[in-house]
């Protein structure tokens, strides 16, 4: 049967009210394309939806013969969008052209099914032609004259073009008209396409038009419609996204209206469906020498009817630990969105811990509150301020520890999914300036962490991570610094294979204090090996310093191993083995249990 340019044939689906007919499986396909590249071969096969019936004892011959109808169509849309528009295509059914059996003829069985494909020449634009367009519209490259004339060319054409005029203010353009015309003699496609912009549009109201447990005011506050402006959908969706990311919501749908009001104004539908409100969650890490550690949270993501989000996480770290004893941590935060525009969020915080670190103990409480800044997609930032108050015991002796401090922090997460990380970069920076209540005296911690993923292969089937951590903090005098302040290197967040907190400065009588500045390197190399199971390779370094981040009082160790990862719905079940590679500060196997990849 077939196929040329300008004719379409559409098979419809029927009801057969016969007698039913036994399950019968498709043994056999015969699937052949004439002088085609592999490459299209490979498309036409994969588009068949016969072959993917073969073999299927759940089918029975009416839904085969179904497959069978809707084969043509497939496999002639998959010639168009590669530019074949003069192929023929035939599906025998036993023998018989599916196209001429009568529907309500059936055949009991089906047993072979023999499918052809002709594709013909492959046709290049004649004519490709599309006005009028709006301002700095660039049209895919694809559609100009000599180019293989693909049909989803033409239907990238038509895209651009209609996003061009929208971004430029026109919501209503619509394509007043299309002229394709097909030259089988010359193997050539002429297509001209007409757009009618329409006036340019202005937003106009924001109607919510279903419940919410959110109250209205709150919801019009968070989304920042641009009432009044030049209609974009940037804009549009930049209020979507707004509505999302508080997490009050499981679905966020704005409607353009169809008929523009005075003015040429555009009113957007508005449709929310609530997210159930409160959430808990747990999850735990194993580690040979760090031992268990196990943590908690509960949220709240409507607190007092204005999409207030408050969390309480807590954490138990340390449980069989070789190193140190059980650390005890309880924090609790509430944040507001829009509190001071649509992107710049308010939040307060508690917190109150107790640390049995190798290096000090340490009893401590802190009080704060502060914004936060959404920039973009991207790009945000903390800016907040704090009272901690901590008791410690360390080589110093006890000391006590009372500041004001203004916490900052900067991040710019361009990962492409944050458990399972292929692609993409992550790169955090955080500042604490702080002064001492007691004494007066000052000082500043910094810290940094940068990431980037490199994935190859196909699907990302390998990836190659790296990690750098820097820290330093510095004060007029050292013993304002709290010991929690000072930097380890060791153990999972740092450098595996060496235990837990293991390189510091040495403090005599084998006690170890923290350095002022540390570093820390890590690299893997992960492989996909089915598409449950990976393996990891990787190798860290860790560097303390007294002082400045390379100065003469410091030392370094290294650590690598291998891993495996199992896919889960939460993010890959992680299993390490890891040993020193150098320093003096462990030695023998250490084993790391967690979910999500180790960076």
């Amino acid at each position: 049967m077939r196929f040329t340019f300008g004719k379409a044939l559409l098979f419809l689906t029927f009801t057969y009210c016969g007698p039913l007919q036994p399950a019968m499986a498709l043994d056999v396909v015969n699937f052949s394309v004439a002088g085609a590249d592999d490459e299209l071969e490979d498309e036409l096969k994969s588009a068949s939806l016969v072959l993917s019936s073969e073999g299927d004892a759940e089918k029975d011959s009416r839904d085969v013969f179904a497959a069978a109808l809707a084969e043509y169509g497939q496999l002639v849309q998959t010639l168009y969008a590669n530019g074949y528009y003069g192929g023929v295509v035939r599906v025998r059914v036993d023998g018989r052209e599916a196209a001429q059996i009568p529907p309500f003829d059936v055949p009991g069985s089906i047993r072979r099914i023999d499918i052809s494909v002709n594709p013909g020449p492959q046709f290049r634009f004649g004519t490709a032609k599309a006005a009028p367009l709006a301002p700095n519209t660039e049209m895919p490259d694809e559609f100009r004259t000599g180019e293989i004339a693909r049909s989803v060319t033409v239907q990238q054409a038509v895209d651009v073009a209609v996003l061009g005029w929208r971004e430029a203010g026109y919501a209503k353009v619509d394509l007043a008209g299309q002229t394709i015309t097909a030259n089988h003699a010359n193997a050539q496609l002429s297509a001209s396409l007409a757009f009618a912009p329409g006036p340019k549009v202005r937003f106009g109201k924001l109607r919510q038009n279903t419940e919410s447990a959110v109250r209205t005011d709150r919801i019009a506050r968070i989304a920042g419609f641009p009432e009044g402006r030049v209609f974009s959908p940037d804009d549009l969706e930049t209020v979507a996204k707004r509505l999302r990311r508080t997490g009050a919501f499981s679905s966020v749908t704005l409607t353009e209206a169809d008929t523009l009001g005075p003015g040429n104004t555009m009113d957007i539908g508005l449709a929310l469906v609530d997210e159930a409100p409160r959430r808990f969650g747990f999850g735990a890490e194993l580690g040979s020498i760090e031992g268990l550690q196990l943590t908690a949270f509960w949220l709240h993501r409507n607190m007092f009817g204005g999409a207030e989000r408050f969390r309480v996480d807590g954490e138990v770290a340390g449980i069989g630990s070789q190193h140190g004893g059980i650390d005890y941590y309880l924090d609790a935060r509430l944040d507001q969105p829009a509190t001071f525009g649509p992107d710049t969020h308010a939040f307060v915080f508690g917190s109150l811990a107790y640390e049995d670190e190798p290096g000090y103990i340490s009893r401590s409480a802190g009080l704060g509150g502060g914004v936060k800044r959404i920039f973009s997609d991207t790009l945000e930032g903390e800016l907040g301020a704090a009272l901690l108050y901590s008791e410690t015991t360390d080589v110093l002796g006890d000391r006590r520890f009372f500041l004001f401090a203004l916490p900052a922090s900067l991040t710019w997460d361009r990962r492409n999914d944050k458990l399972d990380t292929t692609r993409g970069t992550y790169l955090k920076a955080e500042a604490i300036p702080f002064v001492s209540v007691d004494t007066g005296g000052t000082g500043a911690w910094l810290y940094g962490d940068g990431r980037a993923y490199r994935g190859f292969g196909a699907e990302d089937r390998f990836v190659l991570a790296g990690r750098v951590q820097v820290g330093s903090v510095f004060a007029g005098n050292s013993n304002d610094i709290p010991p929690d302040y000072l930097f380890y290197s060791g153990g999972g967040g740092t450098v595996r294979g060496q235990p837990y907190k293991s390189l510091g400065l040495d403090a005599g009588g084998g006690e170890i204090t923290g350095g002022q500045s540390f570093a820390v390197l890590s690299a893997e190399l992960r492989a996909q090996i089915t598409d449950k199971i990976g393996v990891v390779g990787f190798v860290d370094a860790g560097h303390v310093a007294g002082g400045s981040l390379f100065d003469g009082d410091g030392n370094w160790h290294t650590g690598g191993g291998i891993g495996v990862r199992y896919k889960t719905p939460i993010g890959p079940l992680r299993l390490d083995v890891a040993g020193p590679i150098s320093g003096d500060t462990g030695d023998g196997v250490q084993v790391y249990i967690g979910i999500g990849q180790a960076f």
